[in-house]
């Protein structure tokens, strides 16, 4: 075997360009990861503090908030570091650690709106068994549940791609330590480690979305039953938001993942990638909110109780 001398870190490339273009990309990633910041503390602060809010949906709603908190702030701030200072260099060891949290999270992430399809399918297909259902128990097992899925992708995604032999200037042409860019940047024979991205990602895709599919088919099977227009608008209103944010999400990531040209475009994955690791974060909780009354109701309460409104 050829000897190749293991990289003590990497550059990325991110977009290039023009100093003025990384002017741009600081303000930019600064004004989307901020309103990220602001939006999904605001959620998870509003479902923390009004009971009425104590339900197993905004449970798991408190919960994606969270996620997306982690998710992006894997990104952003070294994002941020590179646009503003050009300092491009990142460590082996802060590249792996990078790559393992953003793939637990955004792995975790698709488990989670699988739960939250299955938990809308219970809610409106079989109301009675409910409570019984989504107990807390069951909450807290379904949570833990996505996690440990998360955790178990993410370790396959480093281990492989991280026992690939990396040499010369180590160049990853990406503005992050995503797994198909710093496959892309080694230098030893990659099919291996890109067929099982390929296909662990590809299952992780389909079941989930699978999941989301089936119980939305349910869904609007049994709303279209409910007599009164009235009664369908309100079961529908319920789980408008959720259709959005799991559209949003699934589509960029099947476009990153699970298809085998996603390892040979990365100007086309630099692109989609600002979109879902910074505005789909940004945007799930302006989604939910916005088309929420019980959300828009409790932000009132609360800003009621701090004095803003008499």
């Amino acid at each position: 075997m050829e000897n190749h001398t293991t990289v003590a870190e990497f550059i990325l490339v991110g977009f290039g360009g023009h100093p003025e273009l990384q002017v741009f990309l600081s303000v930019l990633f600064l004004v989307l990861y901020t309103v990220t910041l602001l939006g999904n503390v605001s959620m998870i602060t509003i479902i923390s503090s009004d009971s009425r809010l104590h339900t197993p949906m905004y449970f798991f709603l408190k919960n994606l908030s969270f996620l997306d908190l982690c998710y992006s702030s894997v990104i952003a701030p070294k994002a941020l570091l590179c646009f503003s200072t050009g300092h491009r260099a990142i460590s082996y060891n802060s590249c792996a650690t990078q790559m393992f949290f953003f793939s637990l999270f955004g792995t975790t992430e698709a488990f989670f709106l699988a739960v939250m399809a299955y938990d809308r399918f219970v809610a409106i297909c079989n109301p009675l068994r409910y409570p019984i259902t989504m107990s807390k128990r069951a909450c807290v097992f379904l949570v833990v549940g996505s996690y440990l899925s998360g955790c178990l992708n993410c370790s396959i995604q480093t281990a492989f791609t991280f026992t690939l032999s990396f040499c010369g200037l180590g160049k990853i042409d990406h503005f992050f330590c995503d797994v198909p860019a710093v496959m892309q940047a080694s230098c030893s024979d990659t099919f291996a480690s890109e067929m099982a991205m390929l296909v662990v990602c590809g299952f992780i895709i389909v079941s989930t979305g699978l999941v989301v599919l089936i119980s939305y088919g349910y869904i609007i099977s049994t709303v279209m039953q409910i007599p009164s227009a009235e009664g369908r608008r309100r079961a529908f209103s319920t789980c408008t938001s959720h259709l959005v944010a799991v559209s949003l999400f699934f589509g960029t990531v099947f476009f990153m993942y699970a298809q085998p040209g996603a390892i040979t475009s990365p100007g086309q994955s630099k692109v989609v990638s600002v979109f879902y690791t910074i505005v789909i974060p940004m945007l799930n909780p302006l989604i939910y909110s916005l088309r929420n009354k019980e959300v828009k109701e409790a932000l009132r309460r609360q800003l009621k109780k701090k004095g803003f409104f008499h």
